[in-house]
């Protein structure tokens, strides 16, 4: 399992709109996209998908932008995830494809990991990762004073 740099990028301006979550304050995408270096057209398309998965919420006018839709600790990584990437349901049809011993039981150990990779994404939350973040920035300020 591999992190596309689409859900990276969509991730780091989660964890921006999370670090600003109690201003109340919208985000505007330039703001996002110069705190975690990244493109602005990329980031647009990316917050358009998260407002369609009803994550972030949009603002208009002046003082507009992107907002949180919830607060940091109820949005889990496994949700944004499966909003930019889709879901991954595959339907059995073990009459029309008839499977072999050896495929079956490579079958039952990739489901099997992907439900500890599932369970591990549902378990983190963007707040968590704000933490771990900021606990991570002091780690380093410590190191070097």
């Amino acid at each position: 399992m591999e992190l596309s740099c689409k859900s990276e990028y969509a991730i780091l301006a989660l964890l921006e709109m999370a670090t600003h979550y109690n201003s109340g304050e919208p985000m505007q995408i330039r703001q996002i996209a110069a705190q975690q270096n990244i493109p602005d057209r990329y980031l647009e398309q990316l917050l358009a998908t998260l407002r369609r998965g009803g994550i972030v919420k949009s603002q208009r006018g002046s003082k507009g932008g992107y907002l949180l839709t919830r607060e940091p600790w109820k949005i889990s990584i496994l949700e944004i995830l499966k909003c930019l990437e889709g879901l991954d349901v595959r339907t059995y049809e073990e009459d029309i494809n008839p499977k072999t011993v050896d495929s079956s039981v490579v079958e039952e150990i990739w489901q099997e990991a992907s439900q500890a990779a599932n369970s591990v994404l549902q378990k983190y939350s963007l707040q968590d990762l704000c933490e771990k973040r900021d606990s991570r920035r002091q780690l380093d300020i410590m190191y070097y004073i």
